[in-house]
């Protein structure tokens, strides 16, 4: 695959960190500005549903990312049984010698067994080790690891705390978009209780977010709603995290890297969200005068707060950030958003009365050609686009551009008019007076307001 977008500017601090199901997904995450990619092999990792990666899949993977200044971290997080230690072992030896940067791990035996088969392999602990204080941070910095992922309720606070109490060498990576687990850290054992599938082996049903209702067991055919409502209620369905409009916050608190949950989300959903991203850290870095204007650097970036948290400086002017990155978080897949738990005054609630995703806007296509002589782009349909629907042109590091398509000059890969583009999979052409580069994404706001489960 060639290079599609061009000025992608990339740092190793902070780093916007993206989720990867497979291999399509990660080159587009790093396409659409991500620093670094998370992503799981056919065992060993919390998630089973994407279709992950095969060794070979890893080592493109890494052939991919490196060019790009990217970095390929790999979850080995599961909680092992004894008969899986052997296996997961020689497994994580094979990840280090194809090349990858980093292992996920959360088991300790895990951890020390990384050190050996992998010595040139960073160790990051992962958010299932449910790390929130500074000594479970710098005993794991002792034992090997390079990086902690921090548990998600903790608040701004508390992570100051922990990057004050730990060397300056460790990162700390924390969460900032995505699905919230109601068990949090992850030490969940309902889908385990419900359905047999255990969430600690990556094989979550998700039965938190079922409808439940209590059955009084003299009238076992008489459904109460634990909430008083007619349609029941889903009591463990907690909200979505979005932390876009406060990435100054997060930074100025200590943290290294931007995780971005989603490894079984799609392409478009990470290209969105790395862009996003990847812009907010571009603003604040160039409003906190680390960066100028077009990308150089005019000084260092410091990723810890050496101060303990009563006794840090004033808190430096917030960053203002283009209005449109508010706007993106809403155009992907999501449930109700919150603030997870960075600010105790707001925390993250529950969304008791509806369930699944929100979804307003569909991805209808990616463009694979333009030609600014004759005006014209062509793109490979994905949904439909009829004439009069005011569309979005998505690329990297760039508002999206709006665009309202003409009632008429809509053509099929051979050239013949169509009245509206409606066939999936194949190619058509537009007239656009708009440059758009190959690779940006085409999306459309869809009729109504849908919730898909």
């Amino acid at each position: 695959m060639t290079e599609q977008f061009s000025g992608v500017s990339r740092r190793q601090r902070p780093e916007v960190l993206a989720p990867a199901g497979n291999l399509a997904t990660l080159k587009t995450a790093f396409d659409f500005g991500a620093d670094a990619v998370y992503c799981a092999g056919k065992e060993f990792g919390m998630r089973t549903a994407p279709q992950n990666f095969s060794l070979a899949d890893f080592a493109e993977a890494v052939s991919y990312a490196h060019p790009r200044g990217g970095r390929v971290y790999v979850t080995c997080n599961i909680l092992p049984s004894s008969d899986e230690v052997a296996a997961m072992n020689a497994y994580m030896a094979q990840l280090a010698e194809i090349g990858v940067d980093g292992l996920i791990v959360t088991d300790i035996g895990v951890l020390m067994a990384a050190r050996k088969v992998a010595p040139n392999t960073e160790i990051h602990i992962s958010t299932q080790a449910g790390i929130t204080n500074y000594q479970a941070a710098n005993a794991f910095a002792e034992l090997g690891a390079s990086r902690v992922v921090l548990a998600r309720e903790l608040s701004l606070a508390d992570i100051r705390e922990i990057r004050a109490h730990t060397p300056p060498e460790l990162e700390i990576e924390a969460f900032v978009h995505g699905s919230m687990c109601m068990a949090f850290s992850g030490r969940c054992l309902i889908s385990k209780h419900t359905t047999g599938r255990d969430a600690n082996h990556g094989d979550c049903v998700q039965s938190c977010r079922y409808r439940y209702h209590v059955v009084e067991e003299r009238n076992p055919n008489e459904f109460i709603p634990v909430e008083i409502t007619d349609g029941g209620t889903f009591i463990f369905n907690s909200n979505d995290m979005n932390m876009v409009e406060h990435v100054d916050d997060v930074l100025d608190a200590g943290v290294t890297s931007l995780k971005i949950e989603g490894r079984a989300k799609s392409a478009y959903y990470v290209a969105a969200m790395a862009n996003a991203y990847k812009t907010a850290v571009n603003e604040y870095l160039q409003q906190r005068g680390f960066i100028d204007a077009a990308g150089a650097e005019l000084r260092a970036f410091h990723d810890q707060v050496n101060l303990p948290a009563d006794a840090a400086p004033a808190a430096p002017t917030p960053v203002q950030f283009s209005p449109w990155l508010a706007e993106e978080p809403f155009k992907v897949t999501h449930r109700t958003y919150s603030t997870g738990f960075y600010y105790p005054e707001q925390p993250a609630s529950e969304e008791v009365k509806v369930g699944g995703y929100i979804n307003t806007w569909l991805l209808a296509g990616v463009v694979t050609k333009y030609d600014a002589a004759a005006g014209r782009l062509w793109l490979q349909a994905k949904n439909k686009i009829t004439p009069g629907t005011e569309i979005e042109f998505l690329f990297p590091g760039a508002a999206p551009v709006k665009y309202l398509v003409p009632a008429t000059g809509l053509t099929d890969s051979a050239g013949e008019p169509v009245a509206e583009i409606n066939y999936p999979t194949r190619e058509f052409s537009i007239p656009c007076p708009h440059p758009i580069p190959v690779g940006a994404m085409v999306r459309v706001p869809s009729n109504r307001t849908r919730r898909v489960g």
